[in-house]
């Protein structure tokens, strides 16, 4: 099985968020970070926000930001918003496919309980097992320390 790329910038996309924390993540920066279009961020961006995954804020000091704790978000269930069909064999595409098998075979079943244990494996994880050495996260996706950039206040 392979994802595609939206499954995978989805979840490029949540992983920068949860480094990023209290800070609002700009498309342009998760674009620039990972080498994506900003043109495919902002068609993923719909999926993440209507699965409550995360939240926009227009305006010049907007962003994106997670929406939920990264321990209360699951790879399953980023992986199941983002996909757009499991269909692993032709037979899955009702109409598609003429197998005289079809009615009676087992086929469809194995592919159905490999795809089951599959995203059940997925939704071990959560985005903050994968983001777990956040300061490590931080400096490969070069994004600063916000503490340490503030100005100092003068007296």
């Amino acid at each position: 099985m392979r994802l595609t790329q939206q499954a995978n910038y989805s979840v490029r996309i949540l992983m920068y968020c949860a480094a990023k924390r209290e800070e609002f993540a700009k498309v342009s920066e998760i674009a620039r970070v990972y080498d994506i279009s900003e043109y495919h961020l902002f068609k993923i961006l719909p999926i993440l926000v209507s699965n409550g995954f995360i939240t926009t804020h227009r305006g010049r000091n907007g962003g994106l930001k997670l929406a939920k704790e990264p321990k209360d978000i699951t790879l399953g269930e980023i992986i199941r918003a983002a996909e757009e069909n499991f269909h692993l064999a032709d037979c899955f595409d009702e109409g598609s496919y003429d197998c005289p098998l079809l009615s009676m075979c087992d086929f469809n079943h194995a592919l159905n309980d490999a795809l089951e244990a599959f995203l059940k494996a997925l939704d071990k994880y959560t985005l903050a097992d994968l983001t777990q050495k956040e300061g490590d996260m931080r400096n490969l996706l070069h994004i600063e320390d916000p503490k340490a950039s503030a100005k100092p206040v003068l007296n």
